[in-house]
């Protein structure tokens, strides 16, 4: 079960030079009804089925040998897009900031995983990101509908 918050971020922070930084590139096998979704971050590569929903949802991660995310990758078709991602602890929370690249290049999310939804409904993202815009329930964020759909 993944449980997340996302918000539009104005821009990129600045405060990104203890960050961790992966280079994602992901595609979308399938989008309807959930998401079957390929990724390769800094070398590695995973597939994820994901249900549907904003702030929970089923999840199920599994790392890939390359091989395969190659194989399956031309099935992504015109579904793909690449970010780079920031990741920042933040007391017992790890903080993404996804900057994306190409088509979506300006767009800025921040993206926090919680224990439980409590936890999440509980998160004052003004202390983080005082302009950040709640996007979590809106569809047109998710990454698969910004693969498929570019921005809004």
């Amino acid at each position: 079960m993944e449980i997340e918050r996302k918000w539009k971020l104005n821009q990129l922070p600045e405060n990104l030079e203890s960050a961790n930084q992966a280079e994602i590139k992901q595609g979308y096998l399938c989008i309807e009804n959930g998401e079957l979704r390929l990724r390769s971050k800094n070398g590695r590569c995973f597939m994820t089925a994901k249900g549907d929903g904003s702030l929970c949802r089923d999840e199920w991660e599994t790392e890939i040998p390359e091989w395969v995310f190659l194989q399956l990758w031309p099935q992504c078709q015109s579904r793909v897009l690449e970010k780079t991602r920031y990741s920042l602890p933040y007391g017992d929370l790890t903080l993404e900031i996804d900057e994306y690249r190409g088509t979506l290049s300006g767009l800025v999310v921040l993206e926090v995983e919680f224990a439980s939804e409590a936890e999440a409904e509980q998160f004052d993202v003004t202390a983080v990101a005082a302009s950040a815009l709640d996007v979590t329930a809106d569809k047109r964020y998710k990454n698969k509908s910004l693969a498929a759909k570019g921005l809004p």
